[in-house]
């Protein structure tokens, strides 16, 4: 049981990770359509030569070489994120019949005061 709650652990921290990707992702596309009004206030003011260096370095960069964003959370969904939820679903339905979160389940027993509205078990049971 601790093997597997360490790996649900790690499967976590991998899907925060995702989150942070999207964020990534969201975030730099934001701050990308936010350099258009840049360069026009920029154009605005007269310094033309300020908003063609911000058309032509930076609109529409490469975060990485070849590589907006998007391509960078689709490579890490199909890859990394894919194998990772594989292996560690596999060693629940190996381990523990495919249950999930089995030290929490555990804890919540524990920890539940029994009959007691706002600790029943599972939903609509009064035990």
């Amino acid at each position: 049981m601790e093997a597997l709650g360490k790996l649900s652990e790690a499967l976590e921290t991998v899907e925060r990770v995702r989150g942070h990707l999207y964020s990534l992702h969201q975030l730099t596309g934001t701050a990308d359509f936010m350099l258009d009004e840049a360069v026009s206030l920029f154009r605005k003011a007269g310094h033309a030569d300020v908003a063609e260096r911000i058309e032509h370095e930076l609109i529409g960069r490469n975060v990485i070489p070849g590589r907006w964003t998007f391509q960078i959370v689709e490579e890490y969904d199909d890859g990394y994120y894919t194998e990772f939820r594989a292996v560690e679903r596999d060693a629940r339905d190996q381990l523990a019949q495919g249950r999930r979160h089995l030290y929490e389940a555990e804890l919540k027993e524990r920890r539940r005061t029994r009959g007691r509205p706002g600790h029943e078990a599972l939903p609509g049971h009064s035990w």
